[in-house]
């Protein structure tokens, strides 16, 4: 099942829109949920996306795929898997930090938001000044 674009937009906005009104119930200490709890609109939608993910890539091992022009594209899919992967990371790492689960210092806790914006930029940087030099 293929969504359209406006499918997905509607579901980013739903759960963007559960997730803010869950983060500001917390933050008015109207509901004394755990941190966990708060974030899991962002689990769910993550979910979603990483099943998308994988599925599209699993699609490459079907019979009858043609590969041809395919490692870029596979390429593509391997950084969203891992931008998606140091995004959870970082929401774990955060939830941790907010629950007080750890004593991390709060500049590890966004090693991997660094890490993610970093590879943003150059993913950037490369599709700017590489790929439309036609």
């Amino acid at each position: 099942m293929r969504m359209s674009l406006a499918q997905r937009v509607l579901l980013t906005w739903l759960f963007t829109l559960l997730f803010l009104i869950m983060l500001v119930l917390k933050l008015d200490e109207k509901a004394p949920w755990n941190w966990f709890l708060i974030f899991i609109p962002v689990w769910i939608f993550d979910t979603i996306l990483l099943v998308m993910l994988i599925v599209k890539m699993a699609g490459r091992c079907k019979s009858g795929f043609d590969p041809r022009n395919g490692s870029q594209n596979m390429k593509k899919k391997v950084w969203y898997l891992i931008a998606m992967l140091l995004k959870l990371a970082f929401c774990l790492a955060l939830c941790a930090k907010l629950q007080r689960f750890t004593t991390m210092r709060l500049a590890y806790v966004f090693i991997p938001l660094w890490a993610l914006l970093t590879g943003g930029m150059v993913e950037l940087g490369y599709n700017i000044f590489y790929v439309r030099r036609d």
